[in-house]
């Protein structure tokens, strides 16, 4: 049976005070059955690792262990520290960074061989949703990021479906839309190396907060939510938590 699990991108968010605070806010959650994970600014993920309630990530990781590439994260160094998965594919990194279904592949291979968790992001933009072209744009960037796996990856990759429409705008897709969404990418994942589709997480990103996430969770194919702005405040993040149960 698939765990729900909801997962926090603070992105380029908080201080070390806002932190602070919302671990206070936050309190126990050793009676929720919801996995909670966060990924905060690279900077804070030492910070992050003193909460064992919660387990941490990256919300991005470079295609190499190490060398001369200046401001880039290693994968390799992102395990010695204690993360337990990465980021691969955000929108913001596709569209703002330009980041090709090549070099994320790469990404996702090293990061899988260093022993992290990927979660792989995909989804589509407005125009392309207009245009009838969501399972074709879905099918391209998994099956063009996802090359190379094999049968010991199976249960390190979680997919994230985030329509870029609905990310940051309080747009939402409705839990029908999602669901479409979800199922056509479950049955991609059928013919591609390195999944058990069944058993595969997926989560659904874009606008999600307490009041909403019952509704997409109705859903067999919705596994739990990759979270932004809703994730920032410790109250509301173990509200998603409760909710999702």
């Amino acid at each position: 049976m698939r765990q729900v699990h909801i997962v926090g991108n603070w992105k380029m968010n908080q201080t070390t005070s806002e932190v602070d605070t919302f671990f206070k806010e936050l309190g126990d959650l050793s009676e929720v059955s919801a996995q909670a994970w966060i990924a905060p600014q690279a900077i804070h993920l030492d910070r992050l690792l003193k909460f064992p309630q919660i387990k941490c990530g990256a919300q991005n990781c470079a295609q190499n262990d190490s060398g001369a590439f200046t401001g880039e994260l290693s994968p390799k160094s992102l395990k010695d520290i204690g993360a337990h998965f990465t980021l691969v594919g955000h929108s913001e990194r596709r569209s703002i960074y330009k980041e090709s279904d090549e070099l994320l592949n790469a990404k996702t291979l090293k990061a899988l061989e260093n022993d992290l968790v990927v979660i792989f992001c995909v989804g589509e933009t407005l125009e392309q949703r207009e245009a009838n072209q969501v399972e074709t744009v879905l099918k391209s960037q998994l099956e063009n990021g996802l090359r190379g796996l094999n049968s010991t990856h199976i249960g390190k990759v979680i997919i994230a479906y985030e329509p870029v429409w609905a990310i940051g705008t309080g747009k939402v897709a409705t839990p029908e839309q999602a669901q479409q969404a979800h199922k056509y990418t479950r049955s991609v994942l059928e013919s591609i190396d390195g999944f058990s589709a069944q058993e595969t997480i997926i989560l659904y990103g874009g606008s999600v907060k307490p009041d909403n996430i019952k509704g997409l969770l109705s859903n067999e194919d919705i596994d739990g939510a990759l979270v932004g702005g809703a994730s920032l405040k410790g109250q509301s993040f173990k509200d998603l938590c409760t909710q999702a149960q």
